[in-house]
């Protein structure tokens, strides 16, 4: 399998385990609002009821998120190959090695080290558009653009 695509899909199965663990989140609330309307009334309940309102919008804006995420994710051509940075490119620098898809962390590829970045992070933002050889100043480091797959 391309490291590519092993890539890709260690960046897919990053934001399925996210999807899932929200949706677990907010079926529990779910779960805990519907016996919490079956509980005694009272100020107690009140709060209760609210507090679990708000947990439910906050974990609402999360999976609103990862599934934003999780649409960019589906964006990516990873046969497409280009000699300017973007979307779906895999950078090789003399520092790290960066795969431009969605902010999934370190991942690995036997011994090689990557890191999934978003190209709305600050590195991502400052790669976006580069070509091989070309400078990149980022944390007061320098480093320069080996290879583009």
């Amino acid at each position: 399998m391309k490291i590519k695509q092993k890539l890709y899909n260690a960046c897919f199965e990053f934001v399925e385990q996210r999807l899932k663990t929200i949706q677990n989140t907010i079926n529990g609330i779910q779960e805990s609002l519907t016996s919490e309307t079956k509980s005694s009334a009272g100020d107690k309940h009140e709060t209760g009821r609210a507090m679990l309102q708000l947990e439910r919008e906050k974990a609402g804006r999360q999976l609103a998120e990862i599934q934003n995420v999780k649409a960019q994710l589906s964006k990516i051509d990873i046969e497409k190959s280009s000699e300017v940075i973007g979307l779906g490119s895999l950078v090789f620098t003399t520092q790290l090695n960066y795969f431009i898809s969605v902010s999934a962390g370190q991942l690995t590829n036997g011994s090689e080290l990557f890191y999934a970045i978003s190209p709305d992070t600050p590195i991502g933002k400052l790669l976006i558009g580069k070509r091989v050889g070309n400078q990149v100043v980022f944390r007061e480091q320098i480093f320069i653009v080996d290879q583009i797959l």
